[in-house]
């Protein structure tokens, strides 16, 4: 099985296409996004090619594969148009005998124990750390990165998170 991690597209038609491409090229079981799907926010700069109705159809045409959450540039008025549920702000997941807890990252996360995981976005800089026993990671920004970061995603396979670019290079890894 074989879990497809992103957040933060920000609406950008052109690095979700490339996202769409890098679907097709991992060919996962389900893919997880940690919100801030379409509008860019008022601290962001417009992301390259903004185009929201775009970036609605292409992620309408993956709608069985996802899981979403919403991020706080998530609204209401995004949810009428897209075909899938965007409005929890979190999710739990059982993967690979791992409990994952997920989340767009602006909001506080529950009481968790030892050998759990938070799956996050919202720094739109890749991160993966431990704290009191609870592995924290983010894949960092589909559209607009920072901290010299990569357009990017993450994959979770037989137990190994792997941070890619948008061209599938490996930028990073974590085995559990």
């Amino acid at each position: 099985m074989k879990l497809f991690i992103a957040s933060d597209i920000h609406g950008s038609a052109e690095y979700c296409r490339r996202l769409i491409k890098a679907v097709e090229r991992e060919n996962p079981t389900k893919i997880l996004l940690l919100g801030d799907l379409l509008y860019h926010g008022p601290r962001n700069d417009l992301p390259t090619e903004y185009a929201p109705k775009e970036v609605t159809e292409m992620l309408n045409s993956i709608k069985e594969k996802l899981i979403c959450v919403r991020g706080n540039c998530d609204s209401e008025v995004d949810q009428m148009m897209l075909e899938f549920p965007i409005l929890a702000d979190y999710a739990f997941l059982c993967w690979e005998g791992m409990t994952i807890y997920a989340s767009h990252g602006h909001c506080d996360f529950p009481l968790l124990q030892s050998g759990e995981y938070v799956l996050s976005g919202h720094t739109h800089i890749p991160a993966d750390y431990e704290k009191e026993g609870v592995r924290y990671l983010n894949p960092g920004s589909v559209s607009i990165p920072k901290e010299n970061s990569w357009h990017g995603y993450m994959v979770l396979e037989g137990g190994v998170f792997t941070w890619k670019n948008l061209d599938g290079k490996i930028q990073k890894r974590y085995e559990r």
